[in-house]
């Protein structure tokens, strides 16, 4: 049997598909930078051996998987090549895998990762599921009879797959160091679109999903009455929040979430939309739903003394707005500080008004530096440039994170796509 041998194993993707690949007996093993990723935990825990990079890890019969961010004149990939062995990138792995199953394939701007999470939860109440979720999180199941998996949009990898379904959550530009415009972004999605094979659950409410054009049934789910699946009736307590599902303006169920923010609502329903469809019973559906323990980095939440302290991912004006109105919901009487930490300089120049816009909803803002990517390291901009449009912004550095201990009885947002969890941690160990 073939040796897999990831090449970036640390990747959120890769990650995720090599717990996958170590669940169903395939052996496993993989290479990357000796910096710690929050994605290795998971591998640690399975056993599954990860090795700094050096082309001495190459040996004759491997299969090589490649991550996209590493190019083919990295030392593992050219001994690779000198061995004649089989290099596969990573999504088209990927998208010969799920061939094996039936396929659910997660994709959209915003919302995906958790959205995978979600339906991957649910789904496992009723039937064999193997999952790749982008937070690096993977589990294969020998007889699975389904895969859930998230499509990532960026330089159109996603077209590699060609799932049984697809879940469009939304269409939003970003990436703007890939993608032109919004015009780009919707055009990828429209040719994934007429790759998917049985049917396409897309959120009706985005007027960029109102557009796509498919060679299968497209249902859509939303707030507004004109959709197939539509949420009405919503009410927020303790518990999470609870909403009644109307099916072509027939009322369906009413289900109950544990989580807040409408973007959570809409990420049930489209869950909801599939399982009907695949015949999964509505009260299975329900218990599940209110298992969810969630996915990493999305609303992460502890308590620390008198202060809620929440980790998130997001890295987009969209995605500050739903973290913010989240925390909002949830902690209505409790003063919200975001401390956010913008990721890369093409984004935060492109985005610059709407991030002000954005963090301007929360009741104080803290600013960490830029967080540049393989990429890009440095840009014309700086952080002073955000700075300058957010009112009283402060900036924070790891070495000074003292500040944030005024905020008494508040919840603490430290929101970012880099490595903002180092200003968290460096944040607690001031208040041990």
């Amino acid at each position: 049997m073939t040796v897999y041998h990831f090449v970036g194993i640390k990747g959120s993707g890769m990650s995720a598909l090599a717990q996958v690949l170590h669940d169903m007996n395939y052996q496993v093993q993989g290479s990357d930078y000796d910096k710690r990723f929050f994605t290795q935990i998971a591998l640690e825990k399975s056993g599954i051996k990860v090795l700094p990079f050096t082309k001495d890890n190459i040996q004759p019969g491997m299969t090589v998987i490649a991550g996209n961010a590493f190019p083919d004149t990295h030392e593992e990939i050219i001994r690779a090549m000198e061995l004649g062995l089989p290099i596969i990138r990573y999504p088209k792995f990927l998208g010969d895998f799920i061939k094996n199953f039936i396929s659910v394939a997660i994709t959209g701007a915003h919302g995906k990762t958790s959205t995978t999470g979600l339906m991957a939860h649910v789904m496992r109440g009723a039937k064999q599921t193997s999952f790749l979720i982008g937070d690096g999180t993977g589990k294969g199941e020998k007889d699975a009879e389904y895969f859930v998996f998230e499509a990532c949009e960026y330089r159109r990898h996603f077209l590699s797959y060609h799932p049984d379904y697809a879940i469009m959550t939304n269409i939003d530009f970003d990436h703007p160091d890939y993608f032109a415009n919004i015009e780009d972004v919707f055009q990828a999605f429209q040719e994934m679109a007429l790759q998917v094979n049985k049917g396409i659950i897309a959120c009706g409410d985005d007027e960029q999903l109102q557009r796509i054009q498919a060679k299968v049934p497209v249902i859509f789910y939303g707030f507004a009455e004109e959709n197939d699946f539509q949420a009405r009736n919503i009410s927020v307590s303790d518990k999470g929040t609870t909403f009644e599902v109307y099916v072509r303006n027939t009322f369906f169920d009413t289900f109950t979430i544990p989580t807040f923010g409408s973007h959570n609502v809409l990420n049930a329903l489209a869950v909801i939309a599939l399982c009907k469809y695949e015949g999964i019973e509505a009260e299975i559906v329900k218990n599940q739903l209110m298992t969810f323990s969630g996915v990493k980095r999305r609303f992460t939440e502890k308590q620390v003394g008198s202060q809620i302290i929440i980790d998130d991912y997001a890295h987009h004006p969209t995605e500050i707005k739903a973290t913010i109105d989240s925390a909002r919901q949830k902690y209505p009487n409790r003063k919200i500080v975001a401390v956010f930490q913008p990721h890369t300089f093409t984004r935060t120049q492109t985005f610059l008004t709407e991030f002000a816009e954005s963090l301007n909803l929360a009741d104080k803002v803290y600013l960490c530096e830029i967080f540049g990517s393989a990429r890009e390291h440095q840009g014309k901009l700086s952080i002073e440039d955000l700075q300058g449009k957010v009112p009283d912004a402060e900036l924070l550095s790891e070495e000074n994170t003292t500040a944030l201990q005024e905020h008494e009885n508040s919840v603490i947002l430290f929101m970012g796509a880099g490595d903002i969890q180092k200003f968290q941690e460096a944040y607690e160990k001031t208040l041990v």
